[in-house]
């Protein structure tokens, strides 16, 4: 599998990369998984402190923990999770970082993280705190880069423009294409996306169809659209997962399309869409058949 360097950093990672949160909570049925992710290439792994509060952070650090050297292991931080484990709460500050740091490197088992991503993020943050903590785990050799994981335009440029966040994780497909306005900015400041959310919930592969008429609308998508739609990109000479993938890979700012998988099949379905050939004639055709949106929140 093909490897792009991660903003600026000295990371290069998988054009897929494996989302975690997705995984088995059963230790050999994820071991499984990601043992699949690693036979075919995939050598990033995306994970969160808040995924299974913490439960997910053990069992890719339990899985992968032999393999340590040869991956690129990324997880987020800035939900803290009540002490009765049933909610959390929004806690980007310094004291929690340094806290929450720690803690994640007990669960993954390991004594430095790739990539430690802010999960979200708000104008109302303390943006110098952040990045000063970030830059501070960095040079104590607790983190090697990191990044934010958010939606919000505002929030997303006044970190890069402060920073040296290495990636932005938004969601981003050819159904939900708001990112593409933004997608400038990332080059500019040489920061790499991580896209998220790249086959929409399982509305771009051959499910898709069956899935619209369970879930209805999707996004700016009503149901008539959205069937509309999936019909005329299954109608393509490309299977639709295919066209999807190769979509986001087609972006200059793409550095991996993070696929969660809760079986095996389901990643090595991926894995085939990616090694299929997608002319761009296809791609183009693709793009006129979707909406290109643009987020009216979060703006300024």
């Amino acid at each position: 599998m093909k490897k792009r360097q991660l903003g600026k950093s000295d990371l290069f990672v998988s054009e897929i990369g494996l989302g975690c949160m997705s995984l088995p909570t059963n230790q050999k049925d994820a071991d499984k998984i990601l043992q699949v992710a690693l036979d075919h290439g995939i050598n990033y792994f995306d994970t969160a402190d808040l995924y299974n509060n913490g439960e997910n952070e053990k069992i890719v650090g339990n899985a992968l923990k032999s393999n340590r050297e040869q991956i690129i292991l990324a997880t987020k931080v800035g939900n803290r999770m009540n002490e009765t484990g049933d909610g959390w709460s929004w806690d980007p500050s310094k004291k929690w970082i340094k806290t929450a740091v720690h803690e994640s490197l007990k669960r993954l088992q390991t004594d430095y993280i790739d990539v430690y991503q802010l999960h979200g993020g708000t104008m109302e943050d303390d943006a110098d705190e952040v990045i000063d903590t970030m830059e501070s785990l960095k040079k104590d050799g607790l983190i090697r880069a990191y990044g934010i994981s958010s939606i919000r335009p505002n929030v997303i440029n006044r970190f890069l423009k402060k920073s040296n966040a290495v990636s932005v994780m938004m969601q981003y497909s050819l159904l939900d294409r708001r990112p593409e306005e933004w997608l400038p900015l990332l080059e500019k400041h040489q920061v790499s996306l991580l896209s998220r959310g790249t086959l929409a919930k399982g509305l771009l592969t051959a499910e898709g169809m069956k899935r619209t008429n369970k879930t209805g609308e999707y996004l700016a998508y009503s149901k008539e659209e959205l069937l509309k739609a999936i019909e005329k990109l299954q109608a393509l000479n490309a299977p639709i997962t295919a066209v999807a993938l190769h979509h986001v890979l087609e972006q200059k700012a793409t550095g991996s399309m993070i696929v969660g998988a809760s079986s095996t099949e389901q990643l090595l379905e991926t894995v085939e869409a990616y090694n299929t050939d997608v002319s761009e004639d296809v791609l183009v055709k693709a793009l006129e058949i979707t909406k290109q949106d643009m987020y009216t929140e979060h703006r300024a």
